[in-house]
């Protein structure tokens, strides 16, 4: 009964095609293909008026019984309440989780006290690399000893977005010893800096760099295995200058150096009687290097303009402007053409300049000196005058990996970093390895690189130390076989001794270290970014305001713990409702 009813309304509305067809071309005759005459009749369905169908609908609804109305009613009603019951016990499902990882992240479990007859581990550095080794490396297989500066881990890719104060810089920090604590046995930190590596002699020497000193003089530290993942330097390419005018960011405290300075810029603009040359100079903004750093900041820095910056301090909209300096031919080289093109032409709508095949040859407290090729293919140079550089171009070597390769003979033609072999070893030892920017294995200095070559180091520690285990056992076993008094007893040992020599040869497989890109992302302004993809056997490209919720959606997925993801939701819709700050501090 309720499928007869249900069928009325599509006679109906067939009923309607038939008159707009009669009404807007002539009956086909039975000679005519039937091809054509589906054709026509589609053609006439759509311009069929809205107000005819819509009748249509509301006749032949009417002319349901009132039991089908009810049933469609009945499921649609419970269609929807389903709906909600999966969307409820989902949030309760969701609020569960995070709950617990929460509870988890701050109860940390008891440990056992690191082993003294162990070899002993030592790990320079709590950057990608070091951070990654850490957290998948196994610590009752090692003494192990954490010796960083810094003792805490900076998800580096939102660090822009702190020099305007879109993120709080403690949202993306990580305190090392938050999961250090968490490790099964205990592992020693010290906050110091790592001023030399003997190698000859497996010492370290470090110094307590804060405030108060617990020591004025180098502290030694033994090792038997060492994890060189201390980073690199900012590249200033011996261009006088840069390092006394200019702003790096890799830090914090560059970011907020770079927040203080964006301020003071802007406010002494604004002070009385200052010429118009002046509030140029103030209001310039240079940023040197085009890679994501670059790009990403002065995205960043054109935002906190366009949606803060103009509303608070009208008097300096006519006289911002954010340059960026590239020696390339283009930004961002590592996309693709296509994105390259989309975010060239979008900082063209944002009016930020890009200064490209340009060269900066001096830095002055006011200006720089920078050469380009005009279109005759003369050399000019010519002064930028600017109120605040930043410099985001390259790494150099740390002093401390300098001093390391000049005592390994192997590494004397390698200029860049510690040159490692496929399993990252340092060419020349045989008990140190590297990781991160510090190192050279053919691949470019990346977080993503760095995190995984932490990863594959510390699955290659684990089994190190699963094959020390076996080994030791073997040696046991054999000596067992060898005294056995009895043929049975040899035999049993015997067969241990081959289920023992299996599982070896699987621990040993393990295979060299192979770098799998996952994608380059990058954010561009105006709440749109870059996106370059691994997919399936090829590269997705995309950018525009969708790519800029899979950055975001990205970012989040990789912030180092609950506690990050949530501070930086957070510091989103704070952003978003209530803006910018823009007070100094």
């Amino acid at each position: 009964m309720a499928s007869k009813a249900l069928a009325r309304p599509l006679a109906s509305l067939s009923n309607a095609i038939a008159i707009g067809s009669r009404k807007g071309f002539a009956t086909a005759s039975k000679s005519q293909p039937q091809q054509l005459l589906r054709a026509e009749t589609r053609r006439a369905a759509v311009h069929i008026p809205r107000q005819r169908v819509q009748q249509a609908f509301r006749r032949t609804y009417a002319e349901v019984s009132p039991e089908t109305q009810r049933v469609v009613k009945r499921r649609t009603w419970g269609f929807l309440k389903w709906t909600w019951r999966l969307t409820y016990l989902s949030a309760i499902g969701g609020t569960i989780y995070i709950g617990w990882g929460i509870y988890q992240g701050r109860t940390p479990p008891a440990q056992y006290d690191p082993d003294p007859s162990k070899k002993t581990l030592v790990v320079l550095g709590t950057g990608w690399g070091a951070v990654s080794l850490l957290k998948k490396l196994d610590t009752e297989n090692y003494n192990v000893i954490v010796v960083s500066p810094r003792n805490y881990f900076l998800f580096t890719p939102l660090l822009p977005s702190c020099t305007t104060g879109t993120i709080e810089h403690r949202s993306i920090m990580e305190p090392i010893r938050s999961f250090l604590r968490h490790k099964k046995a205990a592992v020693k930190y010290y906050e110091a800096e790592c001023t030399k590596i003997d190698y000859e002699n497996k010492m370290i020497y470090i110094n307590d760099e804060s405030e108060i000193k617990g020591s004025t003089s180098a502290t030694e530290v033994p090792f038997d295995m060492l994890v060189v993942g201390v980073g690199a330097e900012n590249a200033t390419f011996g261009i006088p200058g840069v390092r006394e005018h200019g702003c790096f960011l890799k830090e914090v405290p560059d970011a907020q150096k770079i927040r203080k300075r964006i301020m003071d810029c802007v406010e002494t603009a604004t002070f009385k009687d200052q010429s118009p040359d002046e509030v140029k100079r103030l209001l310039h903004m240079v940023v040197v290097g085009g890679g994501p750093t670059g790009v990403e900041f002065a995205g960043e820095l054109q935002d906190f303009f366009e949606n803060d910056l103009r509303k608070w301090i009208p008097e300096i909209s006519n006289n911002f402007h954010v340059t960026l300096v590239e020696a390339l031919p283009n930004v961002l080289p590592m996309f693709s053409k296509n994105l390259i093109e989309y975010t060239e032409q979008t900082f063209k709508e944002e009016t930020i300049d890009i200064r490209t095949k340009t060269m900066v040859k001096r830095v002055e407290e006011k200006y720089i000196e920078a050469e380009y090729t005009d279109a005759s293919g003369k050399k000019v140079l010519e002064k930028i005058p600017y109120g605040l550089l930043v410099w985001a171009t390259g790494n150099a070597l740390k002093p401390v990996v300098k001093d390391l390769m000049s005592q390994i003979p192997a590494q004397k033609d390698s200029r860049r970093g510690l040159a490692v072999n496929e399993y990252l070893v340092v060419k020349g030892t045989e008990n140190i390895w590297a990781v991160g920017d510090c190192a050279i294995a053919n691949y470019a200095p990346t977080a993503q690189v760095a995190s995984q070559e932490g990863a594959f180091l510390a699955r290659l520690l684990n089994q190190m130390a699963k094959t020390d285990s076996i080994e030791t056992e073997l040696a046991e076993l054999s000596n067992v076989q060898e005294k056995a008094a009895s043929k049975d007893l040899r035999d049993e040992a015997f067969g241990k001794i081959k289920d023992l020599q299996k599982r070896l040869r699987r621990v040993k497989s393990i295979g060299p270290f192979e770098y799998s890109h996952q994608g380059s992302l990058a954010y561009i302004g105006s709440e749109k970014a870059v996106a370059d993809i691994s997919w399936l056997t090829g590269n997705l490209a995309t950018g525009g305001q969708l790519t800029y919720f899979f950055w975001r959606s990205a970012y989040l997925s990789m912030c180092f713990s609950t506690r990050n993801r949530i501070l930086v939701i957070m510091d989103w819709a704070k952003t978003q409702v209530f803006g910018r700050d823009v007070s100094r501090e």
